[in-house]
Formats: C-alpha cells, structure tokens, sequence
C-alpha cells in the first residue's frame, strides 16, 4: 500500500466533528438555597452532558468552592450560599480540566488511570495527557481563618432552619443565634466542626 492510499484511510477513520460549542452543550446550573446550604440540582444531567461520573464532578466542585458537602445519588448539596454563577465558573473549570483535549481542543475524551495517575486520552486526535491541576483562584487561596474564642464583625446574609442567623466568612458558614438577616453584629466563635462554625453574639 503506497502513502496516498494509507492517506486515504487514516482520513476516512477519523470521524467527523462539529465545532466544540455544537458538540458539548452543557445545562445551565439549576441551584436552590435551603438555609445554611445549596443545592445543584440538575448535577445528573450535568454529568451526562460531560460524560463523567457525577460524583467526580461534585468532588472537584466543592474543591473549587472551598466547602464540604454531600452526593446522594439525585442531588448535590454544599454548605455555604453560593449562586448559578458560581457554579458555571466550576463547571466551566472541571471541563478544561477533565473534559477538553489540550490538542485539539475537542470534548471527546476519556478519563482513564494509568500508574495511579489520571490521564485524559482523546479520541478525537488521539492526544494522551495527564490531567493539568488548576491552581484556585487567589480569592480562595487566600481563604480566611477563624479561630475558637476569637471575636469577629459579621454580616448576616441568612436564616439557618432554627432560626438562628448565618454569616460566611471564606469557606465557613457561621451560625450565630439571636442575630437576623441583614444585620451585621459581633460574635465570638465558640466552636467549629469542619467549615461549620457556632458563635455567640456579643452585640
């Protein structure tokens, strides 16, 4: 077989591909507010849109929120109150990291593990590459820290299920009873679990 004809047939196996904005249509993110805490409640068609597990993709989200949270199979639920934007910006950050080939820049990859490494094999152009970690954005690199039996102003910008009010303070959401939405007051954080922090108003 001479060149023109291995030619011919390398072009002939390699499928035809639309424009990466035709191929990949991702859903808006749908989010509720439920207290101290938001739902993604579309995570699901989410994932099927990226063809990846949709746990992987909650585990990379919280990473690039800054908080915990949790997957139950329909739903993923995160503690803080963040907005649809801020979860089109992590959507947006797992589909450079995970999804698009760094080569030809098309959707059409898998994830696969090799030496315990993950590596991003397109099978578009055939590009194989390990998967770039994203530095975080400096607004979360430079998260605050609270303290047990500091002191700190707050502004409450919502109601916890019992009534008590919620503040956020970097990655943390703070409970402080007898405070209301919209005010901002001084409390003294009592203890902290995690990035859940209870606090007592001093005024």
């Amino acid at each position: 077989m001479d060149y023109e004809e291995q030619l011919d047939r390398a072009l002939a196996a390699v499928p035809e591909l639309g424009t990466d904005e035709d191929r990949l249509s991702v859903p808006d993110p749908q989010v509720q507010q439920d207290g101290a805490f938001t739902r993604l409640v579309n995570l699901p068609a989410i994932a099927d849109a990226l063809s990846r597990d949709p746990e992987h993709i909650h585990r990379t989200i919280q990473r690039d929120l800054g908080t915990n949270g949790q997957w139950d199979g329909a739903q993923a639920r995160y503690n803080g109150q963040f907005t649809a934007a801020d979860f089109e910006r992590a959507i947006a950050g797992y589909v450079e990291e995970y999804v698009t080939c760094s080569e030809c820049g098309r959707p059409d990859t898998r994830l696969v593990t090799e030496d315990r490494n993950q590596m991003l094999r397109c099978t578009a152009c055939g590009a194989f590459r390990p998967v770039r970690k994203r530095r975080r954005p400096v607004a979360q690199q430079q998260r605050a820290v609270l303290e047990e039996g500091h002191t700190y102003e707050l502004e409450i910008t919502g109601t916890g299920r019992k009534g008590d009010g919620v503040a956020e303070r970097g990655k943390y959401t703070i409970f402080v009873p007898g405070a209301r939405e919209g005010q901002t007051v001084t409390a003294a954080i009592e203890s902290i679990s995690g990035t859940l922090a209870f606090a007592r108003r001093v005024s």
